[in-house]
């Protein structure tokens, strides 16, 4: 970056020095311009804005410090002028260095001021008039005999011209005025007040940006004083609940949630996010950088456009460039300097410069399809890309559903999908707003696969970005990877003009989709049954498809929170719980037969008993499971690994078997898509209905539990205390990314010679049936621990043990 353009204090060094011309009411200015000219040009134009008239003069090889300005002699020649350097704050009085240069009746006054180390500046001596006596360029020690030195600001004489040969490189302090004192010309000397500081290290840079703060050099800020020293931009949104120690600024429209800590001497620029738990000290934030939850930057510099993840460290003296992406939990060591438009890996150690190497993402995917914070790491640009490379792996002309949750984050994002897609020949039906089994559905009818997105569960500011296959079914790992490469390649099919893809609304989706659910899903009995439920959309898609289907069931059903809330696309934890006791209460005093609770989706379902208790997730899984198999007796049911075995007691006893899968949700589909499997499920509240599809379904989930209600004639609570209780602990262990590989050695070797089960992970059976389960997360820096015993002391013994070889290894 130009050095004139870096900012301080949130404005250029040059904008500084412009502004500091027009109070002295110099607004003709010239500038000379040779590194990155159009930089320069392209951000201050004519200085119009600024209220002054700026013409640039281009060199198009280095001419030194005199033979730039000889380079703009046309516009300077009609009278006296003043030279400033463009990089240098300063906010000395120029009226009274012209007037000063004036009375003197000087060819050339040269500015000067007192240094406490003058090694890295020209020295210069004046006698009692201001008269220059000599010059010396970078002294040493042993030369020193002054403290006065030169800031390279002059006020001249347009016949100082006749001193500077045109297009040689030719210097004022090494060339011109030793020429001019050895023939008595009039040169002065003027010693201002005030403060001056060359930036041209580090170091002054950040001196810099202090020294504004603490009001030691006169300079426009931009914005309002709220406290002594804490200056606060337009538009800036800074919690009550955030911790501010100035001096300090923060831009405009940048964002500061409460829980953070900002501390004197840092600057934090325009549209900044400062995510809560986040501490900044003596750090220099230049404009458009996200600062994820539990950052810690502290006297370091970050260029614009950076995206520093959650609980990533960064030392004093380290300088991040512009476009880079510094991983969650990664340490930058001080002074290391980082390179633009780099990524540094989650959990890495850095301690030397990043200069070329450029590690791109690994993967894109995670456990959710593409996830990530909406507008950091989801962007518009990035969607378009993500879906241009979607749209290379298929044929051109294939038919692609798209869809989405009811936030407008999905919406906007949805729409940038669309015409990624139309321009790389692909023929879109857009579902809109539906839930994501109907999406799911829709896709496996004739297209060639679907992309839905939606808010990340829980998380309201993150969105995931789903990829469906033919089936509707999530990508295989193999596809996702094919994906992965083609994006990573940045390869893009586009259309030709007559290619251009068609975009198509279906109608009566809810219908066909309903259609579809109750010819195929079991409804005997629930007419006569006489049951009554009780339904809670909880504000999400899943109550646009209950209007067509509850009318075609023939069940009483009382549904509540059936409208969409844009605001609240996602449920927080707490949320959940208290929708589930409400439900309960409901459940309880109007004698339903039970209560079901959608997610914002529609993919999953909680339950609550006629007593209107609340069934946890895991324990609904072998109700469901205990009913589905009594009903058929025979075939497989599809369980991840992490599920209790108590399931395989429960599938038992009605004559069914277990299979055991990974828990990636695309391992799972695959299971429920075989002849034989008759009920899936994660212990989340996802569940297979293999009649209906192979996907997680929460409305055909439901469908069929009131059929199976009805049949069986028992209620919720009779089935669960007929199960035996099952006393599985989870524990995550924060793991760096680098030990991921040596944690799950240790883990085999601590195992010994006991039973290891490598379906997902390494599960670890003792001789008296008790397992633990060690499982390294693939797209966070954990790793999961589950444990499962007779009862929660040996569980929880177990887990300890296992967390202890965890830890240890992920220690080295």
């Amino acid at each position: 970056m130009p050095k004139p353009l870096l900012p301080v204090a949130n404005r250029p060094i040059m904008e500084h020095v412009l502004r500091l011309l027009k109070r002295h009411g110099l607004s003709e200015t010239v500038v000379t311009v040779q590194f990155l000219a159009s930089l320069v040009k392209n951000y201050f134009g004519d200085g119009e804005e600024l209220g002054m008239e700026l013409t640039y003069a281009n060199e198009e090889k280095p001419l030194g410090t005199a033979g730039s300005v000889k380079n703009a002699e046309e516009a300077l020649k009609d009278d006296t002028f003043l030279v400033i350097s463009g990089d240098a704050l300063t906010d000395f009085d120029l009226t009274d260095l012209i007037s000063f240069h004036k009375e003197k009746g000087a060819l050339v006054t040269v500015c000067l001021t007192r240094v406490p180390n003058p090694l890295e500046f020209g020295i210069t001596i004046v006698d009692e008039e201001g008269k220059v006596e000599r010059f010396l360029e970078k002294p040493t020690w042993g030369q020193v005999f002054s403290d006065t030195i030169n800031t390279g600001i002059y006020v001249m004489e347009p016949e100082i011209f006749d001193y500077v040969d045109p297009d040689v490189s030719v210097d004022w302090s090494g060339d011109v005025f030793p020429q001019l004192m050895k023939e008595g010309r009039p040169i002065y000397g003027y010693v201002a007040e005030g403060y001056w500081e060359d930036v041209g290290t580090h170091e002054s840079y950040v001196k810099a940006q202090a020294d504004v703060l603490e009001g030691k050099v006169q300079v426009d800020m931009d914005g309002f004083e709220i406290s002594p020293g804490v200056w606060i931009a337009e538009g800036a949104e800074v919690s009550p609940d955030a911790v501010l120690r100035g001096p300090l600024y923060i831009g405009d429209y940048a964002k500061v949630e409460a829980g953070a800590e900002v501390r004197e001497h840092t600057v934090v620029g325009s549209n900044v996010v400062v995510k809560s738990g986040a501490f900044l000290h003596k750090a220099v934030v230049h404009d458009n950088v996200y600062l994820g939850p539990h950052s810690n930057l502290r006297g370091c510099v970050i260029g614009k456009n950076t995206d520093i993840m959650r609980a990533a460290r960064i030392e004093d003296g380290a300088v991040i460039g512009d476009e880079c992406l510094v991983g969650e939990e990664s340490i930058v060591q001080g002074n290391v300097r980082v390179y633009p438009f780099k990524t540094i890996e989650a959990g890495a150690f850095v301690n030397t410069s990043v200069i070329w190497e450029s590690r791109g993402q690994a993967h894109l995917f995670g456990a959710r399809g593409v996830s990530g914070i909406l507008n950091v790491e989801i962007t518009p640009e990035l969607v378009v890309k993500l879906a241009g490379a979607y749209a290379t792996t298929l044929k051109k002309g294939a038919i692609v559903t798209t869809a989405r949750d009811h936030s407008r984050g999905a919406r906007a994002l949805k729409r940038a999908v669309i015409s990624a897609l139309q321009a790389s020949a692909i023929d879109v039906r857009d579902l809109e707003n539906v839930p994501l089994p109907v999406a799911r559905q829709q896709t496996a009818r004739g297209a060639a696969g679907g992309i839905m997105i939606r808010t990340s569960p829980g998380v309201p500011d993150s969105v995931d970005i789903m990829f469906l296959d033919e089936r509707g079914a999530d990508l295989s790992q193999a596809q996702q990877r094919k994906l992965d490469r083609v994006y990573a390649r940045q390869e893009y099919r586009r259309a030709f003009p007559g290619e251009i893809g068609d975009l198509q609304f279906p109608s009566s989706v809810f219908d066909s989709y309903t259609g579809s659910l109750l010819r195929r899903v079991d409804t005997t009995g629930i007419a006569d049954s006489g049951l009554k439920v009780v339904v809670d959309a909880s504000n999400g898609s899943a109550g646009l498809v209950l209007p067509s289907l509850l009318g075609r069931l023939g069940v009483d059903a009382l549904t509540i929170n059936p409208g969409l809330d844009e605001s609240r696309p996602t449920e927080s934890h707490e949320s959940r719980r208290a929708g589930l006791v409400r439900l309960g209460e409901i459940v309880a005093s109007a004698r339903a037969a039970f209560g079901v609770r959608f997610d914002p989706v529609g993919e999953r379902i909680s339950l609550v008993d006629e007593r209107g208790r609340i069934i946890e997730d895991d324990r609904a899984l072998l109700v469901l499971l205990d009913l589905v198999a009594a009903e058929k007796r025979s075939g497989k049911v599809a369980l991840p690994v992490t599920t209790t075995r108590v399931a395989e007691q429960v599938a038992a006893y009605h004559g069914t078997q277990v299979e055991w899968t990974t828990t990636s949700p695309d391992d799972l589909t695959r299971v429920g898509r075989e002849e034989t499997t008759i009920f899936g499920g994660d212990g989340r509240g996802g569940f297979i209905v293999p009649e209906f599809s192979s996907v997680f379904d929460g409305s055909a989930a439901f469908v069929q539990l009131i059929g199976l209600v009805a049949r069986t004639q028992l209620t919720l609570s009779q089935i669960d205390s007929r199960i035996p209780r099952a006393h599985v602990l989870k524990r995550d262990v924060p793991t760096p990314w680098a030990a991921k590989g040596l944690v799950m050695r240790r883990v085999v070797e601590a195992a010994g010679d006991r039973q290891v089960d490598t379906t997902d992970g390494v599960r670890v059976v003792e001789a008296d049936g008790r397992w633990a389960l060690v499982l390294p997360d693939p797209a966070e820096a954990v790793t999961h621990l589950w444990a499962e015993g007779p009862d929660d002391e040996s569980a929880q013994a177990l887990l300890d043990e296992w967390a202890a070889v965890v830890d240890g290894a992920g220690q080295h």
